[in-house]
C-alpha cells in the first residue's frame, strides 16, 4: 500500500477534524470521518459544512463528490486513526479528557497490527501515554501499533492553508511510532515535521498557547491601566512598538477560543504553585472580561439616569476572534450573556452567525440604528471604518 491510498479514520469532525479529513481525502486517501452528532454527519455527507472556514466548503464538496470522504457515527477499520476531539475542562479548571477516552475506546474493535494512532487534540502532558494504556486494558497489543501525538497548530480563518504550510511536531510513545507518524505527515505537510517524544509534543502545544496568553495578558493589563490614566492604549502600543525589540500585542475583551483560553490551565493544574506566571496571565485575561462588563453596565446606567429609560446596548461581535463563527470560550459571548442576565437590553450582533437558540442575533446596521450604547467586542471586518463614537471599543476596531 502506498502513502497515497491509505485508509484514514478521523474521530471528531469539528474545526480541526473536518478540515484535516477533507484535505486528506483530496490528497487521494479514503477517509472515514466520525462524529457523535447526526446532523453533522448528514451535512457532511451532503457535501456541505457546518462551520465557517475559508476554502473548507470547496474541499468538503470535492471530497464527498469523489467518494473519498464519508461521515458516520461509528469508526471503521483503517490504517491511520486521527483523534481530533474537544478537550475542555471540568469545574475548577480540571482538564477534561473524557472525549479522548471515549474516542480511544471507540476504535478498539477496528485497530490492527501496523496501524498508526494519532492524537491531535491539545492535551495535558501524559494523555498520549494514557491512550496507550486504555488500548492495553482493552486487550490491544500496543507493541504492534504506532501511537503518537501531533498537536494542531492552525489559525482559524487560515486552517486549510496552515494545515499544509505550518511546521508540525510529532512525538511518539516509541521512536518507531515517531518515525512512522512523521512519514505519514510528510505526505501532505510542506512545513518541517519535527521529531520528539509524546510528552514533549504535548507540552510544546501547551507552551505555545501559554506564551500567547501571557503576552495578551500584558496588553490587557496595559489597557486597564491606560483607562485609569486617561491614555489612549492603542496610541501607546503603536508608539512603544516602534522600539526595535518591542512587539506588544493588541488588547481585547479577554481571551477566547478552545486553545489559548483553555490550555494554560492544563499546565497550571499539573504544575501547581510552580506555574505562577502562567496562572497570573490567565487570571488577568479573565479579569479583563469582567472589567469590560462593568464598564458597559456603568455606561448603560449613566444613560438610564440621564434619559429616564433603560439603554439598548449593541454588543458588536460574539465570536472569540475576528471574521469567524467560532464561539468557543468567547469573551464577547460571555459578556453578552452576562449583560442579558443582569437585565440589560442587548442588541446582539455577529455577522458570521445567522442565529442562536438563546437570543436573537440582528444585523449590525439595524443594531447601530437602535442602540443607545455601542460596545465593540470583536474586530470583525464589517465594523472597520464605521463612523461611531464610543468609549467602549474593547478590540480597537475603530482605530484600524
Amino acid at each position: 500500500m502506498t502513502t497515497r491510498d491509505k485508509k484514514i479514520c478521523v474521530i471528531g469532525l469539528g474545526y480541526i477534524g473536518l478540515p484535516t479529513a477533507a484535505l486528506l481525502a483530496n490528497r487521494g486517501h479514503d477517509v472515514h470521518g466520525v462524529d457523535v452528532v447526526q446532523s453533522t454527519i448528514d451535512t457532511i455527507n451532503n457535501g456541505d459544512i457546518h462551520i465557517v472556514e475559508p476554502g473548507l466548503d470547496t474541499f468538503v464538496s470535492s471530497a464527498v463528490k469523489s467518494g473519498k470522504l464519508k461521515a458516520d457515527l461509528k469508526p471503521t477499520e483503517a490504517d491511520v486513526f486521527i483523534i481530533a476531539v474537544p478537550t475542555p475542562f471540568h469545574e475548577g479548571y480540571v482538564p477534561n479528557v473524557d472525549y479522548i477516552v471515549s474516542a480511544t475506546k471507540a476504535i478498539v474493535p477496528y485497530v490492527k497490527a501496523g496501524d498508526i494512532v494519532i492524537l491531535e487534540s491539545t492535551s495535558p502532558v501524559g494523555t498520549t501515554d494514557m491512550m496507550e494504556e486504555i488500548l492495553k486494558e482493552e486487550g490491544i497489543d500496543t507493541t504492534t501499533l504506532f501511537i503518537a501525538h501531533c498537536p494542531e497548530r492552525v489559525l482559524p480563518g487560515r486552517i486549510m492553508i496552515e494545515l499544509v504550510e505550518n511546521d508540525r511536531i510529532v512525538g511518539g510513545t516509541t521512536p518507531e511510532a515517531t518515525e512512522a507518524t512523521i512519514a505519514f505527515y510528510n505526505t501532505f505537510v510542506e512545513g518541517a515535521v519535527l521529531s520528539t517524544d509524546a510528552k514533549t509534543a504535548e507540552m510544546a502545544k501547551l507552551t505555545e498557547n501559554s506564551f500567547r496568553d501571557t503576552n495578551i495578558a500584558f496588553a490587557n493589563e496595559l489597557s486597564i491601566l491606560c483607562d485609569k490614566f486617561d491614555i489612549d492604549v492603542w496610541e501607546l502600543i503603536a508608539l512603544a512598538n516602534r522600539h526595535p525589540r518591542v512587539n506588544i500585542l493588541q488588547p481585547g475583551a479577554g481571551v477566547g477560543g478552545h486553545c489559548i483560553a483553555v490550555d494554560p490551565w492544563f499546565i497550571v493544574h499539573a504544575g501547581g504553585e510552580d506555574a505562577k506566571m502562567i496562572r497570573t496571565a490567565r487570571e488577568v485575561n479573565t479579569y479583563k472580561t469582567e472589567w469590560a462588563i462593568e464598564k458597559i453596565k456603568n455606561e448603560a446606567l449613566k444613560f438610564e439616569t440621564e434619559n429616564g429609560r433603560k439603554a439598548k446596548v449593541a454588543c458588536m461581535g460574539l465570536a472569540f476572534k475576528p471574521d469567524i463563527d467560532d464561539l468557543r470560550e468567547s469573551p464577547a459571548l460571555y459578556i453578552t450573556r452576562k449583560l442579558i442576565a443582569d437585565g440589560i437590553k442587548v442588541l446582539a450582533v455577529e455577522p458570521n452567525v445567522k442565529e442562536l437558540k438563546e437570543f436573537e442575533v440582528i444585523d449590525y446596521a439595524n443594531a447601530l440604528e437602535e442602540a443607545d450604547v455601542v460596545t465593540f467586542l470583536v474586530a470583525h471586518k464589517e465594523f472597520k471604518g464605521l463612523n461611531i463614537q464610543t468609549d467602549l471599543d474593547f478590540c480597537g476596531v475603530l482605530n484600524k
